[in-house]
This record gives C-alpha cells, sequence and structure tokens, in this order.
C-alpha cells in the first residue's frame, strides 16, 4: 500500500516539474533574449519570494511577468510608481456605506496572485513601505483589522538603472524582502532579428497563448522544492559564503576592503531555496555547487554593501560576488 502511494506521489511531482518545464520553455518561446529572467522568475515564484529586476525599458520585463501570470491562471495587476502615489492607491481604503451606516473594506491592487510594481523606486518612502507587510506577512493592516493576501503571493519589481531624477533608492530593510535582485541587459544582433520576426507574427492565427498550469500545482510543486536534497557539506558551504561577507579578512585582503556591511541570515535562507527551486526545476535529484553558484549572484547582489574603496578601485557588486565565490572553498 505504502508503495502505491509514494508511486503517485513521485507521479504528480513529474507531473508538476513538467508542466512548469513546459511553461518555462512557452514563455522563452515568445519573449527573446531572456532565458535567464524568465527561470529566475520561475524560480522566484517555487520559492515563495519576491523578485526585483533592474534593466532599461523596452527589455521585456512586464511582459515576462504578465507570461507568467498567464501560464499559472493567476491573477495580475500591474501599478506604475509615480511620485503622487498613496499607500491606500496599493492596500485599497473603506467606504462608507451611508444605507448601512457602516464602513466597508474595498480592496486595493495589492491582493492579486502576482503584482508588478513597475519603477518601484519612483514612489516616497511611505507607499513604499506599504509594501513590506505584504510582501512579508502575507497580509495589509488597514485601522484594528487585518486582511489575508492570497495563498500565492508575489511581488516583482522593476526600476531603471539610470535615472536618477524624482527617485527615492529602496531602504536596505525592503529591498532584504526580495528573493532576488535581477539585472536584465539587452539581446544580441541574432535575438533582435528573432525579435523582429516574432513580432511580425503577432497576429497570425495560434499566436494567442493558453494557461499551462494551474496556481494549485504551483503551490503544490513548493512542497515538492522544500523536499529537495541538499547535503549537510553544503549548507556549511552557504553559511560559509554568507560569513565570508561579514567577516571577509578571514578569507581575503581584497574582500575586506570591498565591503562594508554582510548579508543578513536571510540572504542565508534564500540562497537554500532559490538553490532547491532551480535544481527542481531544472530536473535535478538533489542540490549541487553549480545551482548555489546560479543563484548567489541574484540573491546577494542586493543585500551587501560595498565600501568606499570598491568604488574608488572600480569595483562592483557582481565583482565582488565573483571575488566570494572564488575565496570560499567548495567542501
Amino acid at each position: 500500500m505504502s508503495s502505491q502511494i509514494l508511486e503517485k506521489k513521485s507521479h504528480g511531482i513529474d507531473h508538476q516539474q513538467h508542466q512548469l518545464s513546459k511553461l518555462l520553455k512557452s514563455i522563452q518561446s515568445k519573449i527573446i533574449g531572456q532565458h535567464h529572467l524568465i527561470e529566475h522568475l520561475l524560480v522566484a515564484l517555487l520559492a515563495d519570494g519576491h523578485i526585483l529586476i533592474e534593466g532599461m525599458p523596452g527589455l521585456a520585463k512586464t511582459r515576462s511577468a504578465k507570461a507568467i501570470a498567464d501560464g499559472i491562471e493567476a491573477d495580475f495587476h500591474r501599478i506604475q510608481f509615480t511620485p503622487d502615489l498613496l499607500p491606500s492607491d496599493l492596500i485599497g481604503t473603506e467606504i462608507y456605506i451611508h444605507e448601512k451606516s457602516h464602513f466597508i473594506f474595498r480592496n486595493g491592487p495589492l491582493f492579486n496572485h502576482i503584482l508588478l510594481a513597475d519603477e518601484i523606486n519612483r514612489a516616497p518612502a511611505k507607499v513604499q513601505s506599504a509594501l513590506l507587510e505584504a510582501m512579508e506577512e502575507k497580509q495589509v493592516t488597514v485601522g484594528h483589522k487585518s486582511y489575508p493576501l492570497p495563498e500565492l503571493y508575489m511581488v516583482i519589481a522593476t526600476q531603471n538603472p539610470i535615472e536618477q531624477e524624482g527617485t527615492y533608492p529602496l531602504p536596505e530593510a525592503q529591498l532584504d524582502r526580495f528573493i532576488m535582485h535581477l539585472e536584465v541587459g539587452y539581446p544580441n544582433h541574432q535575438e533582435e532579428l528573432l525579435i523582429i520576426e516574432l513580432d511580425e507574427n503577432r497576429n497570425r492565427p495560434g499566436s494567442a497563448s493558453l494557461p499551462i498550469t494551474t496556481k494549485e500545482e504551483v503551490l503544490q510543486a513548493r512542497q515538492a522544492v522544500s523536499q529537495v536534497y541538499i547535503s549537510e557539506q553544503l549548507k556549511n558551504y552557504v553559511v560559509s559564503l554568507v560569513s565570508a561577507t561579514r567577516y571577509p579578512q578571514k578569507y581575503d585582503s581584497d574582500l575586506a576592503r570591498w565591503l562594508a556591511h554582510g548579508v543578513s541570515p536571510r540572504a542565508t535562507l534564500s540562497l537554500i531555496r532559490c538553490a532547491k527551486a532551480l535544481a527542481w526545476l531544472r530536473g535535478d535529484q538533489f542540490v549541487a555547487p553549480n545551482h548555489i553558484h546560479h543563484v548567489a549572484g541574484p540573491v546577494l547582489r542586493h543585500r551587501i554593501i560595498p565600501s568606499f574603496e570598491s568604488e574608488a578601485d572600480g569595483v562592483s557588486r557582481n565583482d565582488i560576488i565573483k571575488k566570494l565565490l572564488e575565496v570560499v572553498a567548495i567542501p
């Protein structure tokens, strides 16, 4: 009897992997040149985290988010952040019903499965902080009452890397709530030609996409991801990577000059969860060092705080993470 249950459970996991892999390939076929972005969006979704995407306009950030929402039949809402945005524009507000002589709460756009916060750094701190409770606790509080958000809930935030006028940098506490920070670049020559071809064919019959999986299957997949095996040696390796950002003088003199502050324990948990999600999404049975290395940049990039010396030396956050992976030995 137990063998039948295990076989049925294994079949369910295989089906979920097949569906998510099918979704990944489907979106990658419709959005050219952003395979890295799409894979990490699904990793963040499976790891039950939120993601910050940094890139120039027109690089399919919004389209990728919408495609994932469509692919899992999830409710999607996009908010354009502006300097005059108010917290109630996100959360919702209480409305007085004269006939019933009492207030009712009308949900804001936060109450969707996938929320795209476009150009999040254009809104003031009060609006940005309105996301903190939603991202961490999956609820919002209005007055003395809290309202739960959907079980499947993900914030995808974007920001422009070059425009600084009229922007408000995200505080470190909020940055730490994002499980990953992705940098999106331009497509190459061949990819741009494929984009032209895809645009020319966009209105042809059969070009519309259909939902491939469901929210329920994504929630089941998250349970499967949490069960992916990671050895004690690799757990120690992850902790060593995190520790090296806090006490870099023990590992490398250059690293010690370049780092002002290390990362929080939330980075440790994020590395483990994202490595498990990536391994599961690729059909691997356990976490390997290459999975950790693949997610280390997006997980640590927005959490480390470089020193003035690193800026003077022209050393970027990516250079610091590359050095970090070089000096911390794999067990």
